[in-house]
C-alpha cells in the first residue's frame, strides 16, 4: 500500500497548492498562537481555496478552548482535526469531525494507544509531553512499537531520511513540517519534491 503524505505548517496559499501538485495527500494548518507556523482563519481559508480537488486539509490545535476550534470550523473547510496537547478522547470527538491524536513519543511512559479508541489515526511524534512537534527532532525508530491501527509517522523526517523510515517501519502515512522548509513556515518546492520522491522510493 502506498505511504500517504501530509505536509504540515503551511502558511502560504502557493505552498499548499505546490505541495498538492507535487503529490501530497493532505496539508496541515496550525492554529496554535505560539507556533511560528500559526495561521488565522482567513489565511487558512485562502490556503484551502488554493488546493486542487481531493486534497485534504488538517487543522492542528493544542489544548485549545472548544470555542476556538468551533469558530475555525465555521470558517475553514477542514477534513480532519489534529490535537497535540493533553486533550482527552471525549474532547477530541466532541467536534463531530474525524480527528488525529498526536502522541509525544519523547515521553513514552505518557503514551497509551488505547486512550483514543475512536481517533482516525495516531500520529507518533518525537516531542516530549507538553511539546507540539515541528522542531525537527528525530524520533528514535529503533525503539518504536507502532499501534495495530491507522497511524502516522512524524518526528524529524526530511528528504535524506524518509526513504529509510518508510523501509524500516512501513508507516501508512508520514507527516513533515520543518524538514521541507527554507525558514519556519516557508516551504521549499525543491525539498518537498525530494521528500515525496523519497517516500516513493522507500
Amino acid at each position: 500500500m502506498r505511504t500517504r503524505v501530509k505536509i504540515c505548517g503551511i502558511t502560504r496559499p502557493d505552498d499548499g497548492r505546490q505541495a498538492a501538485e507535487l503529490g501530497a495527500d493532505a496539508i496541515g494548518l496550525v492554529f496554535v498562537p505560539r507556533s511560528p507556523r500559526n495561521v488565522d482563519a482567513a489565511l487558512a481559508r485562502a490556503i484551502c481555496a488554493a488546493l486542487p480537488p481531493l486534497t485534504g486539509a488538517v487543522g492542528l490545535f493544542m489544548n485549545a478552548e472548544p470555542a476556538l476550534v468551533r469558530a475555525v470550523l465555521d470558517e475553514v473547510p477542514l477534513n480532519w482535526l489534529q490535537f497535540h496537547g493533553d486533550e482527552p478522547a471525549a474532547y477530541c470527538r466532541s467536534f463531530d469531525r474525524p480527528y488525529i491524536k498526536a502522541l509525544p513519543m519523547g515521553s513514552p511512559d505518557a503514551v497509551d494507544y488505547a486512550d483514543w479508541p475512536d481517533a482516525s489515526a495516531l500520529l507518533l511524534d518525537a516531542h516530549a509531553a507538553g511539546g507540539m512537534g515541528g522542531s525537527g527532532q528525530r524520533l528514535d525508530w529503533s525503539v518504536l512499537t507502532p499501534p495495530d491501527r491507522p497511524w502516522i509517522l512524524a518526528g524529524g523526517l526530511a528528504p535524506d531520511n524518509v526513504a529509510e523510515a518508510v523501509r524500516a517501519l512501513g508507516p501508512p502515512a508520514v507527516d513533515v513540517s520543518s524538514g521541507v522548509e527554507s525558514a519556519p513556515g516557508i516551504k521549499s518546492g525543491n525539498l518537498m519534491n525530494q521528500f515525496l520522491r523519497g517516500v516513493s522510493n522507500g
